[in-house]
């Protein structure tokens, strides 16, 4: 009864069972009175032979609240209650066995290695002696013994077939000091047992799977047949033979602790081949994403074909099969699946070497700035010690605040602190201004400042790796339901309330600066409507999770059923934004007016409608300026009717928009999933988007033409910050630190015989920061042509031919185009999307490469299942959320950038007719 877990385990084993949902850890008390509904009655009845009570109340209470608050207590009590009442009800031949499962950290979790976590009590009862000597005061430390054999001898049963551990044969010596034969018989006897049992095992696993040493089988072999033989002769003449029976318990005791230590180092084996074809195939994928980053601003750059890979990869797949079957070796599918991938990539590299790499020398594939490869280098180097591994969180923020102090060392030796010039285009007529404009010193400075501080803020949100007793955790970690104080609590529920407006206040004055908000598009309507409700729903779910437990009896239903409306709502209308942004991604506001014609400056004539791509792209930015002036009033209202000219609100931001937008409706619900504090990790990561952003822009000129190049040091301190909120929100890669409770949001009541539900939340809970940092990683790209309208510019009239006719002033002001200048060069942008998602790649892929060689490496390393197997696990499920990420960011700027595309053509056709 309880636990539904042993019906899993050993379906139809028992004679009657009273099974209870145990997945709901915040259910504090449903299995528990469910347990003692049967259990009395059951004892009662006399109609079993072995009864297992499974509770759940205090595991569950010390993930909901940890073991020092008062509802640990009540759950205590209560199990001091049921023991009490089951040692009224027991009869003279009935053993009580009270047993922990696992232990218990100081928040409340288990899963991990730690003292704390392995260690249970154990608590024997009958109300008559069994015939035990109590264990020595200092007993002697056996690792080998194990609980299974030990519990099925003193109840009575066979030791299961599969048990490989040692009995606690001290627990089987007689009572009566004064007879030391028949205790040393006793243990002689318990060991027996238990040796015939592993050694059935063993005989049988050894014809079945073949993998044990041959020559450690043979001498277990012999030397249980010596002590087994040894064992049986001293039954016959038991008297005077106190030295032979230690030495058969000696015999027994080697033969067992030999068996295990056998059945582990085989059983703890590792495919070299599989190891090294696996680190060999992450190597290549980076190599790869480096190579084409570089080729891809050459002029000859194309991808082949995709059939062509193909081809080369199916044909490196028969060539391996083909050697494998000649050397009669075993055909390994993901082997040959890595050969696969390998092959693919050859025509690649060859047309890379042929078309490129011959023309220009070696180190020419390596253009990472020297500081950022030095910081590459020190990340890859730490992920093969475990210190390191242990103290990433504190090393994260250590290299992401030295990146930053270099950014602002560079901007300095470039001379970039001091009052900028804005860029002279030639070609499309702009010169440099006399004034001022743009970053100023102090500006980058406050930039450089404030990434410190909010790093800093950042990390007093910690969680402190069980190697490290001597950290605290941050409180604030929690959820507000563990706070014990209703003044405190209510005040938190404040402070986390306040952090979501101003998260949405932010947003808001955002895409109002810009001019976005001002769009009658529906996403944009959204964000007016939407956003605020699902801000409210958030704060409502909030108050009711913080005081369901004190929620009076009659409104716990209601509670109960808002419990579930309102995160599904919040996720609802996240997921109908995402549509919506998806269906009408253009955010600009355009009027129809009608103004009398007058004579512009034409730089370029165009006459006719765009009869292909190449014609759309030119002459989409001439009509942009067109638009501007429009805005600007450059066209005056006369009396007289003339020609219908539109005008565009702020289109130099509409790639920008919809990024912000996207984020910031992945982020409510994903924040919905984590504890309530951690609000303000979201509010402090937004802000540090920010500055870094405008940081990064100050460093990066904008080439027109040429190709738009995002640096490496945006690349690395972004992917930087990736990790570093990951630690922020309270995880670790160790699976004891996995929010459990993130499956429960919305689904109170569990989720049935559904897995891939739960998974997804947790899933999401636990990689969040890699999937908001992954799906923003283009506005890398955008946000220095967003921050090109902090300036003014001054278009000069030109002179000659070029002017059909000049109308005002020399110099006139024009604004900028911000990231309409992206459109100048189509091609120029998707290779700079291509290029900032290779390098996105190959910064992670640098980081799980290290992980996977690390893990290979110190396989046989004390703290390889520890550490280094734990990181490689959350770095490849990191890497595969982060490239999913990655495809719908730029997924989303594409689709943008196709709705820009039809936007102008119909309005082309339109002034056309």
């Amino acid at each position: 009864m309880g636990d539904d877990t042993w019906k899993d385990l050993f379906p139809g084993a028992f004679s009657q069972a009273f099974f209870f949902s145990s997945f709901n850890v915040r259910d504090l008390h449903t299995v528990d009175n469910g347990i003692m509904e049967h259990l009395y009655p059951t004892m009662d009845s006399g109609e079993w032979d072995v009864l297992i009570a499974h509770f759940l109340g205090v595991d569950h209470c010390g993930h909901k609240h940890g073991p020092h608050h008062p509802e640990m207590a009540k759950k205590l009590s209560q199990m001091d209650q049921v023991i009490q009442g089951i040692v009224k009800r027991l009869e003279n031949d009935t053993l009580l066995v009270v047993i922990g499962d696992h232990g218990m950290t100081k928040s409340g979790d288990h899963g991990g290695d730690s003292e704390l976590e392995i260690s249970a009590a154990l608590f024997l009862y009958s109300p008559t002696a069994l015939f035990l000597r109590p264990p020595p005061e200092e007993p002697e430390v056996v690792p080998q013994i194990s609980l299974v054999p030990t519990l099925a001898l003193l109840l009575g049963l066979p030791i299961p077939f599969g048990n490989i551990g040692e009995v606690m044969a001290e627990l089987f010596s007689a009572v009566e000091d004064s007879q030391p034969h028949s205790s040393a018989l006793a243990q002689a006897t318990a060991l027996y047992l238990n040796a015939q049992q592993v050694f059935r095992f063993l005989h049988t696993y050894s014809v079945a799977a073949q993998d044990l040493q041959v020559k450690e089988f043979h001498r277990l072999n012999n030397l249980f047949s010596k002590a087994s033989a040894d064992y049986l002769r001293l039954l016959q003449s038991p008297q005077g033979a106190e030295a032979a029976l230690q030495t058969v318990i000696t015999e027994l005791q080697e033969f067992l602790r030999g068996v295990r230590a056998m059945c582990i180092e085989s059983w703890a084996r590792f495919s070299l081949v599989r190891m090294a074809g696996g680190a060999a195939l992450l190597a290549a994928a980076c190599f790869l994403c480096l190579l084409i980053a570089q080729w891809a601003t050459s002029p000859d750059f194309h991808l082949p074909p995709l059939l062509i890979p193909v081809t080369w990869g199916l044909a490196g797949v028969v060539v391996c099969a083909g050697l494998l079957a000649t050397t009669e070796l075993k055909l390994d599918p993901v082997v040959l699946g890595a050969v696969a991938a390998m092959g693919s990539v050859l025509h690649i590299l060859w047309k890379a070497w042929a078309g490129w790499g011959s023309k220009r020398p070696l180190a020419a594939l390596l253009p990472i700035p020297r500081p950022v490869l030095l910081l590459l280098l020190i990340r890859f180097a730490a992920f093969f010690s475990d210190s390191f591994v242990v103290a990433e969180a504190r090393a994260i923020r250590f290299l992401l605040g030295s990146l930053i102090l270099l950014l602002v060392a560079q901007l300095h030796w470039e001379g970039k602190l001091l009052p900028s010039k804005l860029l002279t285009i030639p070609r499309i007529g702009l010169s440099a201004p006399t004034g001022p404009s743009g970053h100023k010193g102090t500006h980058a400075l406050g930039l450089g400042v404030g990434l410190l501080l909010c790093i800093r803020l950042a990390g007093l949100f910690h969680r402190c790796p069980e190697e490290t007793p001597a950290c605290h955790s941050s409180p604030w970690l929690s959820p507000l339901a563990s706070m014990v104080g209703g003044r405190a609590k209510n005040l938190w529920y404040g402070v986390c309330v306040g952090a979501l407006v101003a998260l949405l206040a932010a947003v808001r004055l955002w895409l109002r600066r810009y001019g976005n908000l001002k769009s009658p598009e529906p996403p944009v309507l959204f964000v007016r409507w939407g956003l605020p409700l699902m801000v409210l729903g958030t704060a409502a779910y909030w108050a009711l999770a913080s005081g369901a437990d004190e929620a009076p009896p009659r409104l716990r239903a209601l509670v109960a059923g808002a419990s579930v409306v309102l995160p599904r709502a919040v996720a609802g209308l996240a997921a109908s934004g995402l549509l919506l942004l998806l269906w009408r991604p253009v955010t600009v506001l355009a009027k129809a007016t009608m103004g009398a014609p007058r004579i512009r400056t034409v730089l370029t004539p165009f006459s006719g409608p765009p009869t292909s791509q190449a014609d759309l792209d030119y002459v989409v930015p001439q009509i942009y300026r067109h638009m501007q002036e429009e805005i600007r009033g450059r066209l005056e209202r006369t009396k007289s009717q003339g020609p219908l000219t539109v005008a565009a609100y702020q289109l130099g931001s509409v790639y920008s928009a919809a990024m912000v937008t996207a984020l910031t409706l992945l982020a409510f619900p994903l924040l919905l999933l984590h504890a309530e504090r951690i609000s303000l990790v979201f509010l402090l990561l937004f802000l540090q988007s920010f500055l870094l952003l405008h940081l990064l822009a100050a460093g990066i000129p904008i080439t027109t033409p040429g190709p738009f190049i995002v640096p490496w040091q945006a690349v690395s301190a972004w992917a930087l910050m990736a990790t570093q909120t990951f630690y922020s929100t309270g995880h670790q890669p160790v699976f004891p630190t996995i929010h459990w409770h993130a499956a429960f949001v919305g689904f109170p009541e569990g989720h049935g015989s559904s897995t891939w539900l739960p998974a997804l939340l947790v899933g999401a809970n636990t990689f969040a920061s890699h999937l908001l940092f992954a799906v923003g990683c283009p506005l890398l790209l955008l946000w220095p042509f967003l921050c090109e309208s902090q300036g003014s510019q001054k278009r000069r009239q030109p002179h000659g031919n070029e002017a059909e006719a000049r109308v005002g002033p020399e110099e006139e002001e024009v604004e900028p185009l911000m990231e309409m200048r992206l459109r100048d060069a189509p091609h120029h942008f998707n290779v700079a999307l291509l290029q900032l998602g290779l390098k996105y790649l190959f910064v992670l892929g640098i980081q799980i490469l290290a992980c996977a060689l690390a893990a290979s490496i110190l396989r046989r390393h004390l703290m390889v299942w520890k550490v280094f197997a734990p990181k490689f696990i959350f770095e490849a499920m990191g890497f595969i959320v982060s490239s999913v990420g990655l495809f719908l960011g730029l997924a989303l700027v594409m689709r943008v950038d196709g709705a820009v595309s039809s936007w102008f053509q119909q309005l082309v056709l339109a002034q056309q007719r």
